[in-house]
Order: C-alpha cells, then sequence, then structure tokens
C-alpha cells in the first residue's frame, strides 16, 4: 500500500499520483461516488463497474445499524457483500455525529440516534475503527468531531483537539490490519486551528494519508477555497489528500488546482432525483417546460447510456412524474460526467496543461443552460453596504474597497488593497523580513487600521512563516465602522477570511504563538506615548486633506521623539510638503516602492545612524523641492518657513547622501 506524486501542474498546486490499496492501483485525482449503505442510489453493480470509477464511498455508521459487523465478517466485508472488486473508503460516523446527533458528545465518544427507530448507539474510536474493520474498506478513516464551519473559535478548538485525541485512539485500535487509515484536518474556518491541526496530525507517526474535514457545512465558496489550499499546503506531499463531502464539478476542479487528490459528495444522485443534470452545456433543470419537445439528448458530448439513448424530451416526462427510472437516468449520467471531468482532469495533469484546462473549465462549469437561459440577463446596480461614515466601493477592475463618504476618499482606491498593502507597507521592509527570516523580535504600530489591509498583510506574512520571531502589533483607529464593514462582507473583502480581525474586533485582542495583535482606539496623537516604541510603522491614516493633524509637523515630531531605536515608518504619500514635514521633524526620508499611479512611496527613517537599506532623498530631490511651489504643509505658520527651509537644507541627510 502506498502513495506515489507522479508530477506537479506547472502554475498549479495540482498534482497526479499513484494510490496502491488492497484491492486495486489508482490514478489520482479521483472522485469516489457515494454508496452510504453499500449502494450508490439508483445504480446497479453493473453500472458502478461501467461507469469506471475505482474506488467507491461507504459509511461506517449506517453499516454498524446495518447489517452489522458480524454479519459483514461473515459475508466477507462489504466487497463480498456487494460483489464489489474495487477500492473502498470508509467515513467514520463524524459527520453523522454532526448530522444526526441524538444525544451528548463527550471524551468517550458520540452517542447517534438511528433514524430508522430512534435508538440511541454509543460511537467511539475504537467501536468505529472495529467495524470499519469488519467492512474490510481498503482506507478506514478515523472518528473526528465535525462541527459547523462558522462555529466560534473555542468551540472550534475544542472539536479539533478532541478531534486529536480521538485520531491517537483510532490509530491504536487499527492493530495488526493492513488497510490504510487517514486523519482528518479539523479547524473550522480559522487558519490558526488549521495551521496547528495538520501540524499535530502530521507529527503522529503511522497514518498513510489526511483529509481536509468540516467543510460544506455552513461556510461560503471563497471561505472553502482559501481553507482548502491553506490546508493542502500544510500535508505532506508523499501522502495522498482528501477533501471530504464536496462538491459542485467546479468545487471539485477548484479542489484539484489547490493540490487535492481525492473528492466526494452526494451531489451527482442527489440532486439527479430532483431533474438537475451536469452538462457540457451547463447545469440543466429538466424540470423546465422548454424541455418538453426537446429531441436533443441531454449532453452531446457524454458517453453514456443515457445520453446515447434517451432525449431530453423523455427524462423530463419522466421527472415530472416523479419516475425513479428519471431518477437513475439522470445520476447515470452525473455519475459519468464527474468520473469523466477526473479522466479529463488526469490527462491534462499528464501533458502539463493543466493550468490551462484549469481557466477554461473552471468559466464553462459555472454556467448554467447554456441554450436556455431561463430569463434574460438582467443588469441591476451594486447597492453597496454602508456603516457609519463608510460604504463599499467597487472599482471598475472588480476588487472591493472602503470609501469615506463625506469626504469621499477611498482606502486603496486603485491597485487591489490586498496587493498595495503588501507591496507598500509588508515586502519592502527590512525589519519585517529579518524577524521572518532570522526570526529577530518586532514591534508593529499600524497607524489607521482602516479595514485592516496592512495588517492583515502582515498577519499573512507571518502565517507564511510559522517560525518567525516574537511580533507585538499595536493597531491605532478612532473609527472601528470601516473594518466592523468590511467584517461584515466576506464575500468581497477576502483579507477578512481570518480569525484574527474578528478576534480584534470583539475582544481588542489576538494572540497566538509569537503573535500578539491589540487594538488602541481614540486619537493616535494622544494614546502612542503609552506604547513602547516601535521597529516599524503602517502609516496608513487618511489624507492630509481629510485628516491635516495626522501629518502636521507636531504630530512627526512628537512621533519621532518617543522612538528610542531605529525604526522604518512607511507611508503612501510621496508629497513634497509631507516629505518636508518627516525631515523636520528628524527622520530621514527615503524613496518608496510605486504605488498606482504614484511613482514613488515614502519610508521615513527614525533613531537612524549607518548605511541606509533604501534609496534616500538627495540633491535632485531638492532642486525638485526648491522649485515646488507647494513645499511646505499648510501646518506650519509662514514665518516660520524660512527656518524650515534652512532644516531641509542642513540636514544631515543631504550631506552624506550623492545626488539622486
Amino acid at each position: 500500500m502506498a502513495f506515489e506524486l507522479l508530477r506537479t501542474a506547472t502554475g498549479s498546486r495540482a498534482r497526479a499520483g499513484r494510490l496502491t490499496t488492497l484491492h486495486s492501483s489508482i490514478d489520482t485525482p479521483i472522485f469516489m461516488p457515494v454508496g452510504t449503505r453499500g449502494t450508490v442510489r439508483t445504480q446497479t453493480l453493473a453500472d458502478l463497474q461501467r461507469l469506471g470509477a475505482p474506488m467507491l464511498l461507504a459509511n461506517t455508521f449506517h453499516l454498524m445499524l446495518h447489517p452489522g459487523p458480524e454479519a459483514l465478517l461473515e459475508l466477507g466485508g462489504l466487497h463480498g457483500l456487494m460483489g464489489w472488486t474495487g477500492s473502498i473508503l470508509t467515513d467514520s460516523g463524524g459527520f453523522q455525529v454532526f448530522s444526526l446527533a441524538g444525544g451528548e458528545t463527550t471524551e468517550d465518544g458520540a452517542v447517534l440516534r438511528n433514524p430508522a427507530d430512534g435508538e440511541t448507539n454509543l460511537v467511539t474510536p475504537e467501536r468505529s475503527i472495529a467495524v470499519q474493520r469488519a467492512i474490510g474498506s481498503d482506507i478506514m478513516m478515523v472518528l473526528d468531531q465535525c462541527i459547523a464551519a462558522t462555529s466560534p473559535h473555542a468551540q472550534a478548538v475544542a472539536a479539533m483537539e478532541r478531534t486529536h485525541r480521538w485520531a491517537k485512539r483510532s490509530l491504536d485500535a487499527r492493530g495488526d490490519s493492513q488497510q490504510q487509515m487517514f486523519a482528518i484536518v479539523q479547524g473550522a474556518c480559522f487558519e490558526d486551528l488549521r495551521r496547528a491541526s495538520a501540524a499535530a496530525l502530521t507529527a503522529i507517526d503511522g497514518f498513510d494519508g489526511f483529509a481536509i474535514g468540516g467543510l460544506a457545512v455552513g461556510e461560503g465558496k471563497a471561505q472553502r477555497e482559501d481553507i482548502t489550499e491553506l490546508t493542502a499546503s500544510l500535508l505532506p506531499t508523499h501522502r495522498p489528500r482528501y477533501l471530504m463531502g464536496v462538491g459542485t464539478p467546479l468545487d471539485i476542479l477548484e479542489g484539484v488546482h489547490r493540490g487535492v487528490d481525492m473528492f466526494d459528495c452526494i451531489l451527482p444522485t442527489a440532486l439527479a432525483q430532483h431533474g438537475k443534470a451536469f452538462t457540457s452545456h451547463g447545469r440543466l433543470d429538466l424540470r423546465r417546460g422548454v424541455h418538453r419537445l426537446a429531441t436533443q439528448p441531454l449532453d452531446a458530448t457524454c458517453d453514456c447510456e443515457t445520453c446515447q439513448v434517451y432525449s431530453r424530451a423523455y427524462l423530463h416526462h419522466l421527472i415530472k412524474g416523479e419516475d425513479t427510472l428519471g431518477w437513475q437516468l439522470v445520476a447515470t449520467h452525473n455519475l459519468r460526467f464527474y468520473v469523466n471531468l477526473m479522466r479529463d482532469i488526469r490527462a491534462h495533469l499528464a501533458d502539463d496543461t493543466f493550468a490551462q484546462f484549469y481557466a477554461e473549465r473552471r468559466e464553462a462549469l459555472a454556467l448554467s443552460d447554456v441554450d436556455n437561459p431561463s430569463a434574460p440577463p438582467v443588469i441591476r446596480p451594486r447597492h453597496a453596504a454602508k456603516r457609519g461614515a463608510f460604504t463599499v466601493h467597487f472599482a471598475t477592475s472588480g476588487f472591493a474597497s472602503i470609501q469615506h463618504i463625506s469626504s469621499g476618499e477611498i482606502m486603496h482606491s486603485v491597485n487591489h488593497p490586498d496587493r498595495e498593502a503588501e507591496r507598500v507597507y509588508v515586502e519592502q521592509s527590512a525589519r519585517i523580513a529579518r524577524t521572518l527570516t532570522e526570526r529577530a523580535p518586532l514591534v508593529v504600530w499600524d497607524v489607521g487600521l482602516g479595514a485592516a489591509h496592512n495588517a492583515m498583510a502582515l498577519v499573512r506574512a507571518l502565517d507564511a512563516a510559522p517560525d518567525h520571531g516574537p511580533v507585538e502589533v499595536v493597531s491605532f483607529e478612532h473609527d472601528l465602522d470601516a473594518l466592523r464593514l468590511a467584517l461584515g462582507q466576506t464575500k468581497h473583502f477576502a483579507h477578512v477570511r481570518h480569525p484574527a480581525p474578528h478576534l480584534l474586533v470583539e475582544n481588542g485582542r489576538f494572540e497566538r504563538a509569537n503573535l500578539v495583535w491589540r487594538l488602541r482606539t481614540g486619537d493616535f496623537a494622544s494614546t502612542f506615548a503609552d506604547e513602547p516604541s516601535p521597529d516599524v510603522i503602517l502609516f496608513d491614516p487618511f489624507s492630509s486633506k481629510v485628516d491635516t493633524a495626522m501629518w502636521s509637523l507636531a504630530l512627526f515630531r512628537a512621533l519621532h521623539a518617543h522612538l528610542t531605536r531605529p525604526a522604518e515608518l512607511f507611508t503612501y504619500s510621496a508629497s513634497t510638503a509631507i516629505r518636508t514635514s518627516l525631515l523636520a521633524a528628524g527622520f530621514h526620508v527615503a524613496r518608496g516602492v510605486p504605488s498606482g499611479p504614484k511613482e514613488e512611496t515614502t519610508i521615513a527613517l527614525g533613531a537612524w545612524a549607518g548605511a541606509s537599506p533604501y534609496p534616500l532623498l538627495g540633491a535632485e530631490w531638492l532642486a525638485r523641492r526648491a522649485r515646488s511651489t507647494a513645499r511646505i504643509a499648510a501646518d506650519i505658520p509662514p514665518e516660520l518657513h524660512a527656518d524650515i527651509d534652512r532644516s531641509i537644507d542642513t540636514h544631515v541627510q543631504f550631506t552624506i547622501t550623492p545626488p539622486g
């Protein structure tokens, strides 16, 4: 029994592999039809053999109830009972703990109610594995505690930790069985918990593969994809990865793109019962009257019996009459559509053309009956959500930003906010790079939290380097409505699909290993003096036109005086007047990376000595400043202008900086 990674796609995390089980050798990625009670609904054994799926999924809890482990042992396991010669994976009953629980879940196990007669049954990790051994499945799953993906952090922690303990008990109960066993990563939609769960389970020796559990139970599509990509990236490359219970053909394509090898879902047969079919023309609803006289096949590109023999009109007739034959025929097609999709994926992985295939098919799989659209497209204006002084603004290129209503000022209006935050405030910082690579301690001030794009860019960088040094982040903000607005619009603001900003708003603090993120509300000028001197300042208040005091010479002087060690300040502005105020306050000033229409941003260095890692302003900038008619900020009285000019001309920076 082994898994061999054959190749990884160029431009994608998609993987081609080969999984060897007790019954077969299987090329991955694969889709497993769901045969909960030892039968794929509406499909005979001959149907399944023609289908070409190499592995089926069955459920331990339902087979425990009937026919029971004793009968299964007597009959040669589920393979003997069904006559199936391919591989079988058995779920442990963990999802039923979530969906059918009829009693208390304790450390010992879970009490489940039999949906047929109402009697309760205790399922422990040991009993689950004993039943799976009787079933004789090729792959057994550990018993896990599945909860809603949107559960609170504390509940997710408890369920995750119990899953880890149950995983160890399941592994111990495996004994000398040659069946493979997969562990299940939990943690709801919290990135820190997914990281912790993957680390804990991969540290346990003995698991043959790893599953991503706890998804498709309440989260949105974007959240599911983000958590899938994160979790898959944390799992060993030499073990198969299984995304449990997901999903539509598009969901599966997205999962493959993110590095998943195995999938199961009830949708092909469950939706078929209601006349819904997946086709190369988009998803069809055969209950619609438009199909009543349609003589064409369900999908002209499909080789299944349904498409080769029966017309859409006949299928419409069966579905409208609630005839079980209609369910069977549509299910046959849907299952073949899934299996053919996986075949095409594997072929493109073999040719290393998956990235192009992914880009093309993800558009096609999102369509809905392109031949017979249910209604003409209706273009409706977007009604942006509002909160307090802020609203959501949609750029013509599609991304969302937060806009200040009264001033009209948009936070990150040209570039995508996440990319701008990474580029301007995180990636160019030498101090941040040092804590990521050398584990140096770091104190960061996030001035102007806003919708938390800058702070979350830093958190993402820390997430990607879990061995980073100790980091303390202090965010200053007097109005949290911008962040609260983004937190309520996670569909448009991917950066807040993370527990950190939610807990920051709720508790004023987010903490995990080597990271503390605190919130300081109120006026920055009157609160920063209480905080320890920073190493990095992410300076991103509203513009000087909207918030003049935040860009004043007085504030910059007070800020510079507070610094007790070398510090870097990054800001989006490249204004000559603001750079003048920073220099007059005692900072050294350098050119930052471009941002959107700005050719430069600004970096200021405080309590600095020695060689600068950044390109300091020099004689060329001084010459430009001399020609400027707006070289001094409005907060500085005219009678001080001459003194300011002299202080700039004699600034030590320009005596040591060559022209440029």
